[in-house]
């Protein structure tokens, strides 16, 4: 282990004996008493020493016996200290490829500040080259969200759509305008092409071997049409629902932004369970949905602001990612809303619904419907590798011995 304090956190002084790490409530923790030669030792753990000769700065500091040993144990459980060389093989691999590593050194240092232990981050910044991600949908939000997942690493991300780019699919970051008249399965492909930091590594498959490509760690749904934004079709999902495969909507309907929900079939709330929930709450629901769906003749340019759809993209690669990294994001089971002109999200819940077939109705313990606010994540499984979440980060502070503590900025 090369202990490094992360440098993602900026240091300050309380006073002479309390070093301050990061300036933001979410992050910030305060170390001390410390005395002259431990405040010295701090500026050592730069990722370029390893416990042996970090042991012999110590003695040179005239450091106790064990000091060096239980200092860098009590940053590393309070979550300040990363491994220059960790995150295993496929860490080692990225670190190898210093081009691309440095197109990533911002989602690293992100990363860093979500993954506690050391390590962590390299680990899961690895990770993310071995998954699949497919978005339907290659509009201005759709082609934005799969270029994002492309450039932050993710390995394979698909676009899948019909037609051609019309000039109102042209959106900075996405479909270029250039690309008005292709295919915008094509065009969209290309978005990704360019935004990759590297080239999408290749899945081995033995000849006559009956295993296939790896699954889809996630599907995407950005919806071009209004109606199907606003009330995602149920059928459409059956195929994700009986797959088994995570999926997340996101759009833009009339001037309203829309992230989630994340479904998690047999888990978590899906599209059925939206459509009877609200059929529940408005009898006259399912009478306005078929108008809505069955209008004629050449539907209007849709209210899809270019600002607003942006924003809308980045929140949803943001759930994806944080999803993708093992981490239950707040788009598990609601519905994220933002509305021009006066952007305040807004999250509302989606329950399961006993009426729905998804079976996530019969797990116990759901919540009951009404607003909810962002919460703290759960740590999940993805189809990478086994993650951990702020449930271990509250298991590292309440590890935390007496001097280090959470800020209060």
């Amino acid at each position: 282990m090369h202990p490094m304090v992360k440098p993602a956190l900026r240091r300050g002084w309380r006073d002479l004996g309390t070093a301050q790490f990061g300036m933001t409530p979410a992050h910030a923790l305060t170390l001390g008493p410390l005395d002259a030669a431990t405040s010295g030792f701090l500026d050592l753990l730069n990722g370029t020493r390893g416990l042996p000769l970090l042991r012999a700065e110590g003695r040179r500091l005239k450091l106790p016996d064990g000091r060096v040993d239980a200092l860098v144990d009590r940053l590393a459980r309070a979550g300040l200290v990363d491994d220059a060389c960790g995150g295993g093989p496929a860490a080692g691999a990225l670190r190898g490829k210093p081009e691309v590593l440095r197109r990533l050194r911002p989602d690293l240092a992100s990363l860093s500040l979500t993954s506690p232990e050391p390590g962590g981050a390299p680990a899961r910044l690895a990770a993310r080259r071995a998954l699949r991600v497919r978005v339907l949908g290659a509009g201005r939000v759709g082609a934005l969200v799969a270029a994002v997942l492309s450039g932050a690493g993710v390995g394979e991300v698909a676009v899948r759509d019909e037609g051609r780019v019309r000039p109102w699919d042209v959106a900075p970051g996405g479909l270029p305008p250039e690309s008005v008249g292709e295919r915008r399965d094509t065009a969209a492909a290309a978005a990704v092409r360019r935004a990759a930091p590297d080239r999408p590594p290749r899945h081995a498959r033995s000849p006559g071997s009956a295993a296939g490509e790896p699954g889809l760690s996630l599907v995407i749904l950005t919806p071009r049409d209004e109606v199907a934004v606003h009330a995602p079709d149920p059928g459409a999902a059956q195929p994700l629902l009986a797959s088994g495969t995570p999926h997340l909507y996101a759009g833009v309907v009339e001037g309203t932004g829309v992230v989630g929900p994340l479904v998690l079939p047999g888990e978590t709330a899906c599209a059925g369970c939206l459509h009877e929930s609200r059929t529940d709450r408005d009898p006259t629901w399912p009478r306005l949905l078929a108008q809505w769906r069955s209008g004629t003749g050449t539907r209007p340019v849709g209210a899809c602001d270019l600002a607003l759809s942006t924003t809308v993209a980045g929140l949803a690669a943001a759930h994806a990612l944080a999803f993708l990294d093992g981490v239950s994001p707040s788009g598990e089971g609601a519905r994220w809303e933002v509305s021009l002109p006066g952007l305040n999200w807004r999250s509302r819940p989606v329950v399961p619904h006993p009426a729905c077939r998804c079976g996530a109705a019969e797990r116990p313990g759901e919540k009951a419907d009404g607003e909810h606010s962002s919460t703290p994540a759960r740590s999940r499984a993805t189809m990478a590798v086994q993650r951990r979440s702020t449930e271990r980060a509250r298991e590292a502070g309440a590890a935390r011995p007496t001097g280090t503590w959470r800020a209060h900025v």
